[in-house]
């Protein structure tokens, strides 16, 4: 019989001396006299992360200048005399905000910052990218800063580009150290800063606002691009070699400005549109000689700068609205084809529509509002592509017709007076109320509407 306390089996423990002796040399055989010591196996070295090749990268890449002289555009914020130019000619750089369209230069800017940095001893530069890095990110970059402040008294430069991709939460963990001096903190947008930004970050941050690029200077970029690429440059007045040697491209100055002017001020597009015309003419036989018809031909205008929650959003739709309301209907169909052009909701334009119906034109013509509110109705039926011409008859119509903002103001001025009413608001008279008495209607007849208190009140005037 087995006793209900009896010991269970233990298993047996695996004798792991032997491979603990292989592995660590502080362990010898007890059996032996003489100590044997085995050398630890020695890690593998971590593989170096391969680096891009110079010849996959873009073009736009490849022509960044590295300094405010080889810089182009952007005068207003960059000029001989300006504040930033004399900043970072004299690397005193402040936290700061670079904001503009795509591709006139806000990254650039940041590497030529970089290479100031770079020949100085007491600056270390840092970017990270808002679209791929998160706040653990973030904070790996602020701790070596406060290690290379302490040991080595340097200042690092941290470069966020796309920054209004963090939320306002998550740009809260810049604030200490831009407060404390840990970090000068540059950042890129193409969004407006005093809506994407957080206000506390943007109250320790001047912004710089850079423009979208003029044609001229797109040209400029693309004719230096030119020589980068072995392209040779045929001037308007000029007529091409007839005899090139084999290999060497030709392109007409029509060609180049047909590049800058189709990018709509965005240098990197135009500088990848040039990459791609001169790859594809040297893949395939024939003329040595890119025409402006060849570009034409080969790269459609599909490049239009327009965010449909951005500001570019907000900025045409304002434009549109203030064009109908100026009378101008030639513009708000320009700004209307701007919006359609770049992919916008055409319901939502007729929305819009409904709206300045009845804000804008009102009493003037109350038919507005009956054929924007039609308009609607046929966008949601019909759709792109013939929906466009509902909405520019609507929109035509609108901007010509006479304008009354009259029951707009009447009610917002109604709206006021019950908003800054002070104590309890009026009773309703008792003849206006649902349940009153027919002798109690009978007495209201030709009494005022209004409460008494309130007799005094027009808001049509």
């Amino acid at each position: 019989m087995f006793s209900s306390r009896q010991t269970p089996h233990k298993r047996p423990r695996q004798d792991d001396s032997a491979a603990r002796r292989q592995n660590y040399p502080l362990f010898s055989s007890g059996n032996s006299s003489k100590q044997t010591t085995i050398a630890p196996v020695t890690p593998a070295e971590p593989l170096d992360e391969p680096k891009p090749t110079p010849e996959f990268k873009p073009l736009a890449e490849k022509m960044r200048p590295s300094s405010l002289d080889e810089f182009v555009g952007q005068s207003g914020v960059l000029g001989d005399r300006s504040l930033l130019r004399q900043l970072i000619t004299s690397n005193r750089i402040p936290s700061m905000i670079l904001w503009g369209p795509p591709g006139c230069g806000k990254t650039t800017l940041a590497h030529i910052i970089a290479n100031k940095c770079k020949q100085s001893s007491d600056a270390r530069f840092a970017t990270l990218s808002a679209t791929t890095a998160g706040v653990k990110d973030v904070k790996d970059v602020l701790e070596r800063a406060k290690n290379d402040q302490k040991m080595f008294k340097k200042k690092t430069v941290l470069f966020i580009d796309e920054i209004h991709r963090f939320n306002k939460l998550q740009q809260d963990v810049f604030l200490p150290a831009v407060e404390s001096g840990t970090i000068v903190l540059v950042g890129a947008t193409t969004e407006n800063p005093s809506f994407s930004l957080n206000s506390a970050l943007l109250s320790r941050c001047r912004v710089f606002t850079l423009e979208k690029l003029p044609t001229a200077e797109v040209a400029l970029i693309l004719h230096r691009a030119l020589a980068h690429l072995d392209v040779e440059l045929v001037f308007k007045n000029e007529e091409p070699r007839k005899d090139p040697p084999s290999g060497q491209l030709l392109m007409e100055e029509a060609a180049v400005d047909y590049l800058a002017a189709m990018c709509d001020g965005d240098a990197r597009t135009a500088l990848n549109s040039l990459q791609t015309a001169v790859e594809a003419h040297r893949s395939t036989a024939g003329s040595q000689l890119i025409t402006a018809d060849s570009i034409k031909e080969g790269l459609k205008r599909t490049h239009f700068h327009y965010d449909r929650a951005g500001d570019q959003h907000y900025d045409i739709i304002s434009a549109f609205i203030k064009s109908m309301r100026g009378g101008d209907a030639n513009a708000a169909l320009y700004y209307m084809a701007r919006m359609l052009a770049g992919g916008e909701d055409p319901l939502f334009i007729a929305r819009r529509l409904v709206v300045f119906a009845s804000e804008d034109i009102g009493v003037a013509d109350s038919h507005a509002l009956v054929l924007a509110v039609a308009t609607h109705d046929s966008v949601m039926k019909v759709g792109l592509p013939e929906c466009r011409i509902m909405l520019s008859h609507c929109a035509t119509y609108c901007a010509r017709a006479p304008k009354s903002r009259e029951t707009y103001n009447a009610y917002a001025r109604a709206e006021d007076a019950v908003q800054k009413q002070e104590g309890p608001l009026p009773a309703v008279p008792m003849h206006l109320r649902n349940h009153a008495r027919p002798e109690q209607r009978a007495e209201g007849r030709g009494k005022p509407f209004l409460p008494q208190q309130l007799a005094h009140l027009d808001f049509f005037k």
